[in-house]
This record gives structure tokens, C-alpha cells and sequence, in this order.
């Protein structure tokens, strides 16, 4: 990216962008508006940085908005340092998938800064030693253990490390919706409109994930014409199907993200993936071509806080835990 061609486009757009100072939540709305030239998904850290710079103030955002905000950036944290980790260890990854990867972490990153840009000061870091990439919550012995060792258990071109990353960019997908009527205020539009561009950012790498894990199956990687094969847990299209039958199996057979494609707490407001009423109408019975499976990968559903942060606490070294990482109380 060309630093310099960028200002000046910005500066053609809004001749008063350098004196120019908005509410933080304005920055995304700018940013939306300079010919989508940049996005709030796309910002890398040190262009972050600059419009946090031109734009920062000391507006205090509700305490309800700041908790969502503070839950995304905890879980754009954990995907953030499970990419760059993995970009790190050799043979991991396979040759064919570095730069998919190399995109998704940068994503991660300019996701981070975006958000730390609207928190300000009340925005929290977090160090790869917060984490706990094997599912252990801490004790490093969890099922997820090989995810970032080469040729681990189940982990041969990387087959664990692609479903932990499904799994993770999966509850992040959820976690924004279900965070979503919390922004949608008048006074957090922008905001709103931001988050939901993160998501959709999310349900690419989520989309990048699945394709790899079918071209692993089918011994084809590098490809992109893999076909899902059911009941989806290892094989998934790029969407999900119901609940992808409990979601990846790991190298213990157990079903690690199972909680990611279940209902949250009340069901009733966060239903499980496999859900097919929508505004109290089960779609089912509208047309005896809309089957359970077909009107479930039709409609992402919301996760609720609490459900988001028991999933990701397993997923929390002792070290996070004592920052309080993933223990807000909503």
C-alpha cells in the first residue's frame, strides 16, 4: 500500500481531513465514505495508529458498548497471535496456503487496531502468552495441543491448525451478531456499521478455512474445487450446515467447538445453527423445497457473551485469566 497516495486521495476527499477532529466513531464512517478506498477490516496497525491520531478524542462510549468492543478485540487477540504463531513454525502451514494465512493475520491486525482505535485508553493489550492455543484453559493439554505443532497428532498439512482457525473465525462470526443490537444506537450507528464489516471480513476467512479443510481431505491442496463432503465435520462447505455435526474432531475424538454451532443462553434469543424459524416463522413450512438443512445455511445466528466467553476461556493461559481475558460480566 502507498502510504503517501493514500493521504493525498483522503486529502482530495476531505480537504480538512489533517485539522479535522470527530468523535472516534466517526473515523469508521469516514473511512466508509473516502470512495471505499479503505475499510474499517483492511486498516493495517500503523494506518490505524495515524487516523486514531487524526480523530481520537476523549469521548467516553457506554459502558454496554464498550464491553462488546472490549469482547471483540479479546477475540481478535486470540485469532491475531494463533495466525502469526503458526506463520512462525516451520512446515506448518503449507506452502500453498502461506499468503492466505499471511492476508488473514493482517485482517486480524488492522481489526485490532481499529477497535483499540475507538476504546482508546480503555482498550486492553494482550501477548501471545495470554492464550492457550490447545482448548486446555490453561493447562496446555487440551485437545487442540498439536494445532501449532507440524505434523502433529491430526495435524498433517496442517488439518488441525485450518479447523481451530474455522472454529475461532466461527465464534468470532457469531460473537458480532449477537453484539449487534448493543451498537445500534443513534449515537453508535457507525460503530454498528463498522462491527458488521468486520463480520463479513470474518465470514471470508471462515469461507478460506473450510475450503482448505476440503482440499486437505480430497489430498488437493491448492485448490479450491474440493467437494463438502457430509456430514460436514471434516469436509464443510464453506458455510455451515445445521451444526457441522459438532463442528472439527480432534486428534482425541472429541468435539472441541461443539458450544460454537450450539444455542446460547436464553436459546430462545440465541438459538443453535441449526435454527430454521426466523421472525416466528419456521421457513419449513413455507415450501416443501426449504429443508432444515437449506434454511439453516441461509441465516447466521447470535451468540450471546456469556456462551462466547465460556468457549474462549478454554482457550485462556493463567497468565490471561489474571488479566481477567474473557471474564467481563454482561
Amino acid at each position: 500500500m502507498n502510504l503517501f497516495k493514500l493521504v493525498s486521495d483522503l486529502e482530495q476527499a476531505d480537504p480538512e481531513f489533517l485539522d479535522r477532529i470527530n468523535p472516534r466513531r466517526r473515523v469508521f464512517k469516514y473511512l466508509g465514505n473516502a470512495g471505499q478506498k479503505v475499510t474499517a477490516a483492511a486498516v493495517p496497525a500503523i494506518l490505524a495508529s495515524f487516523f486514531n491520531r487524526a480523530y481520537g478524542q476523549t469521548t467516553t462510549l457506554p459502558t454496554d458498548v464498550q464491553k462488546v468492543l472490549t469482547l471483540a478485540l479479546q477475540l481478535e487477540y486470540l485469532e491475531f497471535h494463533f495466525y502469526n504463531t503458526a506463520l512462525g513454525v516451520s512446515g506448518l502451514i503449507p506452502t500453498s496456503e502461506t499468503a492466505g494465512i499471511t492476508t488473514i493475520r493482517n485482517d486480524e491486525a488492522g481489526h485490532i487496531s481499529a477497535l483499540r482505535g475507538v476504546l482508546g485508553t480503555s482498550a486492553p493489550s494482550y501477548l501471545v502468552t495470554d492464550f492457550d492455543y490447545s482448548g486446555g484453559g490453561g493447562t496446555g493439554m487440551g485437545p487442540t495441543a498439536s494445532a501449532l505443532v507440524a505434523n502433529g497428532a491430526g495435524n498433517a498439512n496442517g488439518a488441525l491448525f485450518f479447523a481451530a482457525g474455522q472454529a475461532f473465525s466461527d465464534v468470532g462470526q457469531r460473537a458480532y451478531k449477537g453484539g449487534a443490537p448493543t451498537l445500534n444506537t443513534t449515537g453508535t450507528k457507525d460503530i454498528l456499521e463498522a462491527a458488521l464489516n468486520i463480520h463479513s471480513v470474518e465470514a471470508r476467512h471462515n469461507s478460506h478455512f473450510r475450503t482448505v479443510r476440503r482440499a486437505i481431505v480430497a489430498n488437493s491442496l491448492g485448490s479450491a474445487m474440493a467437494a463438502a463432503v457430509s456430514p460436514y465435520d471434516a469436509a464443510p462447505k464453506s458455510w455451515i450446515n445445521l451444526i457441522d455435526n459438532g463442528g472439527p474432531t480432534a486428534p482425541n475424538n472429541s468435539k472441541p467447538a461443539n458450544a460454537v454451532y450450539n444455542a446460547g443462553n436464553p436459546a430462545a434469543n440465541y438459538p443453535a445453527e441449526s435454527n430454521t424459524t426466523q421472525a416466528t416463522v419456521n421457513l419449513t413450512t413455507l415450501n416443501a423445497t426449504y429443508t432444515a438443512a437449506a434454511v439453516s445455511e441461509a441465516f447466521d445466528e447470535p451468540l450471546d457473551p456469556g456462551t462466547v466467553q465460556t468457549i474462549a476461556l478454554n482457550f485462556t493461559s493463567v497468565a490471561g485469566k489474571a488479566k481477567g481475558l474473557f471474564q467481563q460480566v454482561f
